[in-house]
């Protein structure tokens, strides 16, 4: 199978911050892969190299055959993504947002109108298609955001903790449309995500990302196996370490660090 994203010697420095420090890897087609790791590890910095947004310092790059620094406009025709903050226009309607996307990637008006009515229906909004954006829930916004990133049919998508503030019952729904995608389209699949249940999962492959390097890569199984861990999370803190990353997370990561810390004593 071929590669569809290749990284080679990728290096990203921010004045004396080296956010990726020389990692190396590559993604099938048709791979859902799970780029884990703590905040600030460098999982956000690499996906905005590799969708265009960042220039590296140093390294090799290929999205679906395209250099994403100097062939631009044919890379982000292959991809699309979804960011952990909200980018949808509140005060235009679901349609509009997703007629907008679509005009921006020359989506052809027939196909533009057949795909947003599909991809609407599809993540249950179609019945607010005429509804501003500002009134949707926020998971109604994450649905409507990821219609939004497949309208022009790209090879790949990414998603950056696509599944953040949501309830269980959204999670599972979009992780159930996403791996049907996968399945139906042979899309490629490249997420981000603190839910490790989620990412042991729905991954073919898991990259685990610390410091900027990447310090273990393969399947949930075979990094269960390397650590000796029942769960890819037990996994994932082993790897990453527990106390030096408590300071550097989220209030949910903290609580659940210390939950599961209390729960074998």
């Amino acid at each position: 199978m071929e590669d569809i994203i290749q990284v080679k010697n990728l290096i990203k420095k921010f004045q004396n911050l080296t956010a990726v420090d020389n990692i190396s890897f590559s993604v099938k087609k048709g791979e859902v892969f799970s780029f884990l790791g703590p905040n600030g590890a460098g999982k956000t910095t690499t996906i905005k190299m590799l969708t265009t947004l960042l220039s590296p310092t140093s390294g090799e790059m290929l999205v679906n055959g395209f250099n994403p620094m100097h062939e631009k406009d044919s890379a982000r025709h292959s991809f699309g993504i979804v960011f952990q903050d909200p980018s949808l226009d509140d005060e235009l309607t679901a349609y509009e947002n997703m007629e907008f996307h679509a005009v921006l990637y020359n989506v052809n008006e027939h196909l533009r109108k057949t795909r947003i009515e599909h991809l609407l229906k599809f993540v249950g909004l179609w019945e607010r298609r005429n509804d501003q954006v500002k009134v949707f829930s926020g998971g109604m916004k994450r649905r409507l955001e990821i219609a939004r990133g497949l309208v022009h049919h790209p090879k790949i998508l990414f998603l950056d903790e696509p599944t953040i503030g949501l309830d269980p019952q959204t999670r599972n729904f979009l992780w159930r449309y996403i791996k049907e995608l996968n399945k139906k389209e042979k899309m490629t699949v490249f997420l981000t995500t603190h839910y490790m249940e989620e990412a042991e999962k729905i991954s073919d492959r898991v990259a685990v990302i610390d410091h900027g390097k990447i310090v273990a890569m393969g399947t949930p199984a075979e990094l269960k196996k390397k650590t000796k861990s029942k769960t890819l999370e037990d996994a994932f803190l082993k790897l990453t370490g527990k106390i030096i990353r408590e300071e550097e997370a989220t209030a949910k990561d903290r609580m659940r660090i210390r939950g599961r810390a209390w729960g074998r004593r």
